[in-house]
C-alpha cells in the first residue's frame, strides 16, 4: 500500500521523465503488483503475470502507450479470473437469491469493464462509441448488482435480516460518483450527449431502491426517466437553437411514457402503499398514473410544442384528470383494472376486517359526476370544446353541467326523497344555464335569463321548506313501532336540520356565483369603455403639449363616468343584470348571516368575512338609487355596523329577560341596571358610526374636527361594558374615527399637489 501511494504521488507530480525516473518508476509498480498478488493469496505459480501486468502499466504512464494499458487490461482481467476461481468458486454459498459462481461472473465482468474504460476513452473520436458501449454495460451491471444485493435480502426477509449485506451509502456513493464521471468525460467530449442521456438515466434509477423495497424498482424507473428526460438532456441543444421537434416524435414521445408510467404502475402502488400504511384503491393508482403521465410530458410541451395551444390545454386536462381521481378516488371497473400478483397479494390482507371489522361505505359512483363535469368545464375553459361559438353546444354543456352535478349533490347529501332530487337537478341547471349564458350570450338569451333566474329564486324556498316536509313524512312512516315516540321526533328535527342547513350552503353558493358572474361582466363592459375613451382622448391629444395634465384629469374623473355608461348600455342590452346581480348577493349575504347563526351560534367575528360579500353590489338605478363606484364599500361598513348593533341589543334583552318579567326589572334590580349601562354605552358609539358611515357614502373630505370630538365617546364601551359587542363597537369607532382621519388628510395633501 506504501509503494503503491509513493508510486502514484511521482505519476501525479511527474518526477517519472527521465530515463532513471522511469526505471525507478517501473521497478516500483513491479514489485507492488507482485507483493500485492502474494499479500491476497494469489498463487505462486502464476506471479509473473501480476509483475508483467505492473511493467505495462508502468510504461503505459510514462510512455502513453495504449497497447502497453491494454496489455495491462488483458493481464488484469486474467489476474482476477485466476484470484477469484482460486478462491471463492468453489463455495457452494447463495446471496441475495443467485449463487457465488453466478456472483463472481458478474464481478468478473464489472472489473473488466471498469479497466477497459480508460483506455477506450482515449481512442480516437471515431472510435468513441467503444468507450460509451462500455460505460453503458458497466452501468447497467452495476445497477443489477446493487439491486441484488441491497434489495432482494428486504424483499425476501421483510426487511427482518440483521446483518446489512450492502450499505445504503454505498448506493448513494456510486451514484454520484458515476454522474461525475459522466460529467467529466462529457465535458472532455469523450462521449456523446445520448451516452450522457443514457447514463444519468442509469445511475439516478438507483436512488429510488433506498425508499421502495421492490425488485423491478430500479428497472422501471430506468425507462421513466428515458422516456421522461429527453427534453432535458437528449434534445435540449435543439430546443436552444430554434429546431423544433417534429409532431410525430411528440406523439411517440408521448406514447413512450404512457407505456413508462404502465410499467412503472406497481412501483407507484408500493409507494402509496408505503406512505398511507394500506394498500390504495384503484381510483387512487389510477389518478397517480394519470398526473404523472401529464407532468412527465411537461418538458416535451414546454420546450418544443410550446407554440402550441391545444398541446398546453391538452396536457392541463390530463393533468387535471389526474389530481380528480386522485382526490375524488372513484369506483374502477374490474374490467379496467389490473391486478398483478403484489396489488392481489396487497388486497387480500384481512387485518383490516380483522381490527377494523366489516364498514358500511356509502356509494361513490356520484364522484364520477363531479369529475365529468370539472373535467367538462375545464374543457370549454380551455377552448377544447367551443361552445363559445356554438349556440347549441352552449345549451348542452349547460344542461350536461346543470344535471351532472344535480344528480352528484342529491345522491351524495339528499338520499332520501325523489322529488327533492328533481328539485335540485331543476336548480343546478338553471345555475349552469344562467353563468353559461351571461358569460357568453346569445341573441335571445338576454330576454330569458331574467326568468331563469327567477324560477332559481322560487325554488328556494320551495325546496327548503319541501325538505323537511318529506323527511318527517318518510321517516313516520317507515319508524313506526321501532323507536319511542320521543326519540323519533327528536332524531326527525335533527335530521331535517341538518339537510335544511345543507340547502342553504348550496343555494349560498349559487347565488355567490351568479353576483360574481354579473360583477364580472359589468366590470368587463366597463374597462372596455374605458380604454375606447381613453384612445379616443389619446388620439385627439396626442400633439398637445398639456397632454399629461389631460390624462390626470380623465382618470380622476373616469370613477364618475364609466357607471353612467354602463346603466346606459345595460338599458339596452339587458337593464335586468345589475339588479339581478344585487338579488343575488343580498340573498348570499342573508343565507350565510342565516348559517352564522345556526353553525357558529352568531359569532361577533364572522361578519367581518361576511360583509365583504356586499361589494357584489352593482349600481342600479331602480334597486339602489344612487349607489355608485364611490359608495361601494358603504354596504361593507354599514352591514358590520348594523349587525354588531343588533346583535348586542339581542345579547341585553337576552341576559335581562329570562323568559318573564322578574322582580330585577320591577323594582329596579341588577337586571335594569345592566341592561340601562349597556344601553347608554351602547348609544354612546353611534356618532363615530354614524359618522364614518357617512363619510363613505359621500367620499367627501371632512373639513371639520366633528370625528375626532365624538373620539373620547367610545372609550367608555371599551372599559366598562359588560357586552362584548358592544365592545367591538367601541373598538371599531376608535378604528373609523382614525382612519377617516388619516383619508381625509392624504385627500386634502392630494389635492395641494395637484393644483
Amino acid at each position: 500500500m506504501l509503494g503503491g501511494a509513493a508510486a502514484a504521488g511521482v505519476s501525479a507530480l511527474g518526477m517519472n521523465s527521465d530515463a532513471f525516473s522511469y526505471w525507478a518508476f517501473t521497478a516500483l509498480t513491479v514489485t507492488v503488483s507482485s507483493v500485492g498478488a502474494i499479500v491476497v493469496g494469489f498463487p505462486v505459480l502464476f506471479l509473473p503475470l501480476p509483475a508483467i501486468a505492473g511493467f505495462e502499466f508502468a510504461r503505459f504512464v510514462t510512455k502513453k502507450s495504449l497497447s502497453s494499458y491494454f496489455s495491462f487490461v488483458v493481464l488484469g482481467s486474467l489476474i482476477v479470473t485466476l484470484f477469484v476461481l482460486h478462491n471463492f468458486w468453489d463455495l457452494n454459498i447463495w446471496m441475495a437469491g443467485m449463487s457465488l459462481k453466478s456472483f463472481c461472473k458478474l464481478i468478473i465482468a464489472h472489473v473488466v469493464l471498469a479497466m477497459s474504460v480508460p483506455g477506450l476513452a482515449l481512442l480516437p473520436p471515431k472510435l468513441h462509441f467503444l468507450a460509451e458501449i462500455c460505460l453503458i454495460s458497466h452501468a447497467l451491471l452495476l445497477c443489477h448488482i446493487e439491486n441484488r444485493f441491497f434489495n432482494y435480502p428486504g424483499y425476501y426477509y421483510h426487511g427482518m435480516e440483521e446483518d446489512v449485506m450492502y450499505p445504503s451509502y454505498m448506493v448513494i456513493l456510486t451514484t454520484f460518483v458515476g454522474l461525475a464521471l459522466v460529467r467529466r468525460l462529457s465535458v472532455d467530449r469523450r462521449i456523446g450527449p445520448k451516452t450522457v442521456w443514457i447514463l444519468t438515466c442509469l445511475y439516478s434509477s438507483k436512488l429510488p431502491m433506498l425508499f421502495i423495497s421492490s425488485k423491478p424498482v430500479v428497472w422501471v424507473t430506468a425507462v421513466l426517466l428515458l422516456a421522461v428526460t429527453p427534453p432535458m438532456l437528449l434534445y435540449k441543444e435543439k430546443s436552444r437553437t430554434g429546431s423544433k421537434m417534429k409532431p410525430w416524435k411528440g406523439y411517440v414521445h408521448g406514447g413512450v411514457v404512457v407505456l413508462s408510467i404502465w410499467l412503472f404502475r406497481e412501483t407507484i402502488f408500493e409507494a402509496l402503499q408505503w406512505w398511507n400504511g394500506r394498500a390504495p384503491s384503484d381510483g387512487l393508482l389510477l389518478g397517480f398514473c394519470i398526473a404523472m403521465t401529464g407532468l412527465a410530458c411537461v418538458p416535451i410541451v414546454a420546450l418544443h410544442f410550446s407554440h402550441l395551444l391545444l398541446a398546453k390545454r391538452c396536457l392541463v386536462l390530463v393533468v387535471a384528470t389526474g389530481l380528480l381521481f386522485i382526490l375524488m378516488q372513484p369506483p374502477i371497473p374490474l374490467a379496467w383494472t389490473y391486478r398483478s400478483d403484489i396489488i392481489s397479494a396487497a388486497r387480500q390482507s384481512s387485518d383490516d376486517i380483522s381490527i377494523y371489522g366489516f364498514l358500511a361505505s356509502k356509494p361513490t359512483w356520484p364522484s364520477w359526476l363531479l369529475i365529468v363535469a370539472i373535467l367538462l368545464t375545464l374543457a370549454a375553459v380551455t377552448s377544447i370544446i367551443p361552445i363559445k361559438y356554438v349556440v347549441e353546444l352552449r345549451t348542452f354543456f349547460s344542461i350536461a353541467i346543470g344535471i351532472a352535478l344535480g344528480v352528484y349533490i342529491s345522491a351524495e347529501y339528499f338520499l332520501q326523497a325523489s322529488v327533492l332530487h328533481a328539485l335540485i337537478v331543476v336548480t343546478m341547471v338553471c345555475s349552469s344555464v344562467f353563468v353559461v349564458f351571461t358569460h357568453f350570450p346569445s341573441a335571445s338569451s338576454t330576454k330569458l335569463l331574467p326568468w331563469v333566474f327567477a324560477l332559481l329564486v322560487a325554488l328556494f324556498p320551495v325546496t327548503y321548506l319541501l325538505e323537511g316536509q318529506l323527511r318527517f313524512k318518510s321517516i313516520l312512516g317507515d319508524e313506526v313501532g321501532n323507536l319511542a315516540e320521543e326519540d323519533r321526533k327528536l332524531s326527525t328535527l335533527l335530521a331535517v336540520e341538518g339537510a335544511r342547513i345543507s340547502l342553504l350552503g348550496l343555494y349560498a353558493a349559487i347565488f355567490m356565483l351568479i353576483a360574481l358572474e354579473i360583477k364580472f361582466e359589468l366590470a368587463s363592459l366597463m374597462r372596455e369603455k374605458s380604454l375606447e375613451r381613453g384612445g379616443i382622448r389619446h388620439s385627439q391629444s396626442n400633439q398637445s403639449t398639456n397632454f399629461a395634465l389631460r390624462m390626470r384629469s380623465m382618470q380622476q374623473r373616469h370613477a364618475s363616468a364609466v357607471p353612467t355608461f354602463t346603466i346606459k348600455r345595460m338599458a339596452a342590452e339587458g337593464a335586468w343584470m345589475p339588479a339581478v346581480g344585487n338579488v343575488a348577493a343580498i340573498m348570499c349575504f342573508a343565507i350565510c348571516l342565516i348559517l352564522n347563526v345556526n353553525l357558529a351560534g352568531g359569532s361577533n367575528q364572522a361578519i367581518f368575512f361576511l360583509a365583504p360579500i356586499l361589494l357584489l353590489l352593482n349600481q342600479d338605478s331602480d334597486f339602489v338609487a344612487g349607489f355608485g363606484d364611490k359608495q361601494r364599500y358603504f354596504p361593507v361598513t354599514m352591514a358590520i355596523s348594523a349587525y354588531l348593533v343588533l346583535t348586542a341589543l339581542y345579547s341585553i334583552w337576552e341576559d335581562t329577560w329570562h323568559g318573564n318579567v322578574g322582580w330585577g326589572l320591577e323594582i329596579g334590580g341588577p337586571d335594569w341596571f345592566f341592561a340601562v349601562k349597556n344601553l347608554a354605552i351602547l348609544i354612546l358609539t353611534f356618532p363615530s358610526h354614524i359618522l364614518f358611515n357617512r363619510f363613505v357614502w359621500s367620499n367627501t373630505k371632512q373639513t371639520d374636527s366633528s370625528p375626532l370630538i365624538m373620539l373620547p365617546l367610545n372609550l367608555p364601551s371599551i372599559i366598562i361594558s359588560d357586552v362584548i359587542k358592544i365592545r367591538l363597537l367601541g373598538c371599531l369607532g376608535l378604528i373609523y374615527t382614525i382612519a377617516q382621519t388619516i383619508i381625509s388628510r392624504q385627500q386634502y395633501i392630494s389635492g395641494m399637489k395637484y393644483i
